[in-house]
């Protein structure tokens, strides 16, 4: 007898489940023995903490959506790759720009505020 897609489906999501429960049990079992064993030298507990989270990415890695979260990576990193970056000289450019629009603006808006601050003040007869 065949299987259908539905019964396939629900016995894939049902091993995904079951993977992810180890996954988040090995993250957890080792949160709790990085704490346990408090006395122990720190290197040693990060170290097993990171081995620990490496093992639970690893079965992760294996459900459904952990394969799509790493193609969706692997493709990312393609497109990074296609991305031209501007250079050292048209950074610099680019910054100076945005410096100079920053103080001219600032400027202006100081004598603004200066402007206004006197048209208040006449108004008001507090003295010019």
């Amino acid at each position: 007898m065949n299987p259908s897609k539905s019964e396939a489906e629900t016995e894939t999501g049902r091993y995904d489940t079951l993977l992810w429960s180890v996954a988040v049990v090995i993250v957890v079992a080792a949160m709790v023995a990085f704490y346990w064993f408090a006395e122990a030298l720190l290197a040693v507990r990060v170290v097993g903490l990171l081995a620990a989270v490496a093992v639970a990415v690893a079965i992760a890695v294996r459900t459904r959506l952990g394969a799509e979260v790493l193609g969706y990576l692997r493709d990312s990193r393609v497109e990074l790759r296609k991305v031209v970056w501007p250079t050292r000289q048209e950074t610099l450019q680019t910054t100076l720009a945005v410096f100079l629009m920053v103080t001219v603006m600032g400027i202006f808006l100081w004598l603004l505020d200066m402007l206004l601050l006197w048209g208040v003040r006449v108004l008001t007869g507090q003295g010019a």
